[in-house]
C-alpha cells in the first residue's frame, strides 16, 4: 500500500468516527449516489440570543430554561446564558466583574431552570447549550412592566442568529415606540440593512442602511428614527450583509400596552397564525410580499368546529412590495381560532403578523402573533404556571394526533403527559397535563403522533389592576434533531 493509500485510509477513518454512525460510500456505476436512507441524531451545539428587555425602571424580567429529555443525546455537555458584553473575542468569559456569574446555567435535561433581573438596564443575553443540553433547548424571557409605555406583559422566545427576518405588524404611529433589537453572538462585526415598507411600499431611510452590530454587543434601534413618515402599519425587513444578527421587534404602546413581534416564518404562499385568544376584542392582520408580483389570499378562521370565513373579509389582496392591514374586530367570538391564508389562485410567498387586543377601554392590552413554522418533530414552550397558561393547536389540514407533556416543575414536581385528538380545519385550546406536586413554572413540549401537519401557539395572561397582561408564543420545530446519511462502505475508492 503507497503513501497516498495510507492517507486516503486514514482520512476516511477520522471522518467516520466525527460523524458517529454515519459511514462513507460512493456513487455508484450509473452515477447515482447509493445513500437513500439518513438517520436523525441529536444536534450537539445551539446557540440562542436574547434582546434586552426593557427600558423601564418598573421591569421585573424572568428568564426560563429547558431542554427536553432526547434519545440520544448522551449525558455530558453544559449550558449557559450571559451577558453579551461578558463574551471575549474568544468566545470566554471576560474578566469582568459581571462575567463570573451566568443569569442561568441548566442543571439537567428535563427540569426548567429559572433566572431574573428587575430595571431598565439589563442587557442582551447570549446562550450557548452543548451535549445533552443542546437538542431543542428552548429559553423565554417574560417581562412585566406595571405603568407607562407598553405596560403589561412582554414575552419573547429567544433565538437563533440569522441574516434575514421580515417583521409585519410594527409601526412608527404616534402613540407607538418601536425598537428592532439587533444582537451580534459572533466575533466579528456584522453589518445591517433594516428596511422598511408602508402601505404606499418602500421608505426612504437611509439612516438604516450599512448599520454595524460590534461584537458581543446589541444595538435597539429606534424605527421613528430612521424615517419622518408616522406609519400605522409597517414591515421591517432586517437584512444582514455580513456575519449574522439576531432580531426582534419591541413595539410599544402608550395606550393599550405592547409586546414583543417574533420574526415572521419565511415567506410562502400559504400561512398559518395559530392560537388567537378566544377574548380577543380586536384582531388587526398585515400582511407584505417581497416580491414583485401581487398576492390574492383567501383569509379563513380555524375555529373549533372548522374552518370558516369572517364576513366581508373572504379575501385579501397585497400589492406587491406593499404593507396591507385589514381589522377583523371581534372575529373571535368567544371561541379559540387560528387564522389560515391561502392563495385563491396563483401561490405567491407573503409574510403576515396579528395584533392582538385584549380588554376594553383604557383597560385594553396587546400582543403579536407572526406566521409560524408547524410543530414538526417537536417543540417546547416554557415559563408556565398552574394558572393562566392556555396552549392551542391546530390542524389547517388532515386531523393530527398530538402528544403534549408537561415537565417537572422548576421547583419541584413530576411530568405528565396526554395525548389528544385534533380534527382537519379545527383550533383546540386543549385542557393541560400539569405535573403533579407542581411547584415554579413548567416547560410544555408538543410531538406530533401522526396525521397532517399541526401549529402550536401558548398563551400567558396575568392581569393586574384591571388590565389584562397577556403574550403570545408560538411553537415552530425546535430543530433539535439533524439527518447524517446513511451508507454503505465502499473501500475499492481508495484504490482508485
Amino acid at each position: 500500500m503507497n503513501r497516498t493509500t495510507v492517507s486516503l485510509f486514514a482520512c476516511v477513518t477520522a471522518l467516520a468516527a466525527v460523524t458517529g454512525f454515519a459511514t462513507l460510500t460512493s456513487p455508484d456505476a450509473s452515477g447515482t449516489d447509493t445513500a437513500t436512507t439518513a438517520t436523525e441524531l441529536p444536534v450537539e451545539r445551539t446557540s440562542l440570543l436574547c434582546p434586552s428587555p426593557s427600558i423601564s425602571d418598573l421591569a421585573e424580567t424572568s428568564y426560563t430554561s429547558f431542554t427536553p429529555v432526547t434519545k440520544g443525546a448522551g449525558s455530558d455537555g453544559e449550558a449557559e446564558l450571559v451577558s453579551a458584553a461578558q463574551e471575549s473575542q474568544d468566545g470566554k468569559k471576560s474578566g469582568k466583574k459581571k462575567a463570573d456569574k451566568p443569569v442561568l446555567t441548566p442543571k439537567e435535561p428535563g427540569t426548567p431552570v429559572t433566572g431574573d433581573t428587575s430595571g431598565g438596564d439589563s442587557p442582551a443575553l447570549i446562550g450557548t447549550a452543548e451535549g445533552q443540553f443542546a437538542p431543542g433547548w428552548t429559553v423565554q424571557e417574560t417581562t412585566e412592566v406595571a405603568a407607562g409605555t407598553g405596560r403589561g406583559l412582554q414575552g419573547v422566545n429567544c433565538t437563533a442568529a440569522d441574516t434575514e427576518f421580515w417583521f409585519p405588524g410594527a409601526s412608527t404611529d404616534a402613540d407607538r415606540t418601536d425598537y428592532v433589537h439587533l444582537t451580534n453572538p459572533d466575533d466579528s462585526a456584522a453589518v445591517v440593512d433594516v428596511e422598511l415598507y408602508g402601505k404606499d411600499g418602500a421608505l426612504e431611510a437611509p439612516a438604516g442602511e450599512d448599520i454595524t452590530v460590534p461584537p458581543h454587543s446589541s444595538e435597539p434601534i429606534l424605527l421613528s428614527t430612521l424615517v419622518s413618515d408616522k406609519q400605522t402599519n409597517l414591515t421591517v425587513h432586517v437584512n444582514v450583509r455580513s456575519g449574522r444578527v439576531g432580531a426582534a421587534v419591541q413595539a410599544l404602546d402608550d395606550k393599550i400596552g405592547g409586546d414583543w413581534l417574533a420574526a415572521s416564518t419565511d415567506p410562502a404562499g400559504s400561512l398559518v397564525l395559530p392560537g388567537i385568544p378566544k377574548d380577543a376584542t380586536d384582531v388587526r392582520l398585515v400582511v407584505f410580499t417581497p416580491g414583485d408580483a401581487d398576492a390574492d389570499l383567501k383569509v379563513q378562521l380555524a375555529s373549533p368546529s372548522g374552518l370558516i370565513t369572517p364576513a366581508g373579509n373572504e379575501t385579501l389582496h397585497v400589492k406587491a412590495g406593499m404593507t396591507t392591514a385589514v381589522d377583523l374586530g371581534d372575529v373571535m367570538r368567544g371561541e379559540a381560532g387560528s387564522l389560515v391564508l391561502t392563495p385563491t389562485d396563483e401561490s405567491v410567498p407573503v409574510v403576515a403578523a396579528v395584533r392582538v387586543t385584549r380588554g376594553k377601554g383604557d383597560q385594553k392590552e396587546t400582543a403579536f402573533i407572526p406566521a409560524t413554522r408547524a410543530v414538526g418533530t417537536r417543540a417546547t414552550v416554557v415559563d408556565n404556571s398552574a394558572k393562566g397558561t392556555t396552549l392551542s393547536l391546530v390542524a389547517p389540514g388532515r386531523g393530527a394526533q398530538v402528544e403534549v407533556t408537561a415537565s417537572a416543575g422548576s421547583g419541584g414536581g413530576k411530568a405528565a403527559s396526554k395525548t389528544y385528538t385534533i380534527k382537519g380545519g379545527t383550533t383546540q385550546d386543549i385542557e393541560l397535563p400539569v405535573p403533579s406536586g407542581l411547584k415554579g413554572t413548567y416547560a410544555l413540549t408538543v410531538e406530533p403522533v401522526s396525521g397532517g401537519p399541526v401549529y402550536a401557539a401558548r398563551t400567558l395572561t396575568d392581569t393586574q389592576d384591571g388590565v389584562p397582561g397577556f403574550t403570545v408564543q408560538t411553537l415552530p420545530d425546535d430543530r433539535g434533531m439533524v439527518e447524517v446519511p446513511q451508507a454503505d462502505q465502499d473501500v475499492s475508492v481508495l484504490q482508485r
